[in-house]
């Protein structure tokens, strides 16, 4: 099983002027205690209530996965899920391209249908109606695909319509880089998985029975489309938090092996402390070598 860092967080102690070395030492660490991938999110407010207020620090997603790529070498990166509706397709590919070719093949494309209206209520992003923002998804997938295959004809969409993609540099990774969709909605978002993705993201919150039960669905859409569901990689993301009185490694390591049992391989945990740094340690150490045969 591999293990991916998800860092929701910019209000490290200290910040602003703080985000940059705390960034990177976060990073770095991580990559050195073997996590396979770091993700961020896609939001311009913080995730209220949840996460903390709306207006405690935020950093556009793009823009942090590069300067992660600069600091390292191995880890995946990615955004953890970007929203539609926040980019025109062609700009969203062009900016994973980007991610993967300066990063030397390590980008993930990670999108979804969006879901946050206070956000982009409160930035002026449009935000249509849930019907709308799932075909403005399909749609972006679809010129992600057609992007990546270097096909410059006209794509004439309900929603986008493009004389002339053009998408060079092609990214290193090859066919393109893995397109994950975040979302665990049984009619649409894991039907497009499998028609169109290559992971799937599902939240650890739900529960082992849930969790089960999603990825019955996908395999039922996979069956349906003709296409071996063992070629989609799942993943799930969650939040643990490693410290005295809270959680310690047995417990996340209990967690692996009970999703490893379901047919999940990559496990990505964002952690309220990761700051400290001493979490991400303990994974390296403790948590990661347990894990990693499952």
């Amino acid at each position: 099983m591999k293990i991916g860092l998800q860092i929701p967080r910019f209000n490290f102690p200290g910040y602003p002027q703080t985000i940059p070395p705390t960034l990177a030492e976060i990073a770095r660490t991580a990559e050195t205690a073997g996590f396979s991938s770091i993700w961020v999110m896609d939001h311009y407010y913080q995730i209220a209530p949840g996460l903390g207020q709306a207006d405690d620090p935020m950093l556009e997603g793009y823009s942090v996965l590069n300067y992660l790529a600069a600091l390292t070498e191995h880890v995946k990166l990615g955004t953890l899920v970007a929203g539609v509706i926040y980019r025109e397709p062609a700009y969203l590919v062009k900016s994973v391209t980007a991610l993967d070719v300066l990063s030397g093949g390590r980008a993930y494309f990670g999108v979804g249908a969006a879901w946050y209206e206070q956000e982009a209520r409160g930035m002026g992003f449009p935000f249509p109606a849930v019907k709308e923002r799932f075909e403005r998804l399909e749609e972006t997938l679809q010129i992600a695909h057609q992007m990546w295959a270097d096909d410059r004809s006209p794509f004439m969409g309900a929603h986008y319509r493009l004389a002339r993609p053009i998408n060079s540099p092609q990214p290193l990774t090859r066919p393109h880089p893995p397109i994950m969709i975040g979302g665990m909605g049984e009619q649409k978002t894991l039907r497009f998985v499998a028609r169109y993705g290559d992971a799937c993201n599902l939240f650890l919150r739900a529960g082992l029975d849930t969790l089960r039960h999603k990825l019955n669905v996908l395999h039922g859409h996979c069956d349906d489309l003709g296409r071996d569901s063992d070629e989609i990689e799942k993943t799930t993301l969650g939040t643990v938090h490693l410290a005295p009185g809270e959680m310690d490694a047995a417990d996340v390591i209990k967690s692996c092996e009970d999703l490893a049992a379901l047919g999940f391989s990559h496990a990505i945990f964002n952690m309220p402390n990761v700051h400290e740094i001493t979490p991400l340690e303990i994974f390296g150490q403790q948590i990661i070598p347990a894990v990693r045969e499952l």
